[in-house]
């Protein structure tokens, strides 16, 4: 009989919501929810025990994050060098490869990352294993309300926010365009992870004031052959920064760690 995985949950947001309840009314077989980490007094609201990071890790194998890029960096290898597993959410971190290293090489606990709002990370993987690919862009459209960052010019935010039509935002890498949106570009450093390569990835952030909904659209072209992946997700209504689809990705993820039988891997 295959042991029960102790979960740990990072962040009490729009995802970790999802999936602590889920968890918690025993939705994923293996998978037992014991605590819960935010920095705010949850009170009755969690169905598991508030603990600080330092706590969980003596009671968990597995912690989950959802709640953003600097618990990632913050405590990653925290949480690995005790030995406990680390399932991220937030692949936005991994552009930093200092960082990224660390996690992968950091032990006993093992890192893992879901794949979130976007498809066909599994192709690009297998594609990649033939060879190099020689060009793969990724379009992401949202409202322009979830893109606005601190560091932008007022020309930029008054473009953004008078717009009639898409506006292009920011054009980079997989490398510097989830640095400049940390809530809203995972998807960027998830492909670039897939294909093994950041500078590989041209990426173009659009805001769109008709994006009912976010949009990643990725291509992918080399000897292999030419891919396409396109997905449009409801924004998530408590954050809209986010796709609603975003925690159930989590908890297939989740699942697959916690040992259940016949699903595509």
């Amino acid at each position: 009989m295959s042991r029960v995985r102790k979960v740990g949950l990072i962040g009490w947001g729009a995802i970790g919501r999802v999936v602590g309840g889920a968890v918690a009314a025993g939705g994923v077989p293996g998978a037992e929810l014991v605590a819960v980490v935010d920095n705010r007094p949850l009170g009755d609201a969690v169905p598991a025990p508030q603990m600080t990071v330092e706590q969980v890790v003596e009671h968990c194998d597995l912690i989950v994050e959802a709640a953003g890029q600097g618990v990632v960096r913050g405590w990653g290898e925290t949480i690995l060098a005790s030995g406990t597993d680390l399932l991220v959410a937030s692949t936005g971190a991994l552009t930093d490869e200092e960082l990224s290293k660390k996690l992968l090489t950091t032990g006993p606990g093992r890192v893992y990352f879901t794949g979130g709002a976007v498809g066909g990370l599994d192709v690009l993987q297998a594609v990649r294993a033939m060879g190099p690919l020689s060009e793969i862009r990724l379009t992401t459209t949202k409202l322009p309300s979830t893109l606005e960052q601190p560091w932008m010019d007022e020309q930029l935010l008054t473009a953004m926010r008078t717009a009639t039509g898409p506006v292009e935002v920011m054009r980079g890498t997989a490398r510097e365009v989830p640095v400049r949106f940390p809530k809203s570009t995972n998807v960027a450093a998830s492909v670039a992870l897939a294909v093994g390569d950041l500078d590989a990835v041209r990426v173009s952030v659009v805001a769109d004031p008709a994006a009912v909904h976010t949009s990643h659209v990725i291509e992918a072209n080399g000897p292999q052959g030419s891919y396409r992946f396109e997905v449009r997700h409801q924004p998530d209504p408590a954050n809209p920064a986010t796709s609603q689809v975003v925690p159930y990705a989590v908890l297939r993820s989740l699942a697959a760690l916690a040992g259940r039988s016949g699903q595509i891997l």
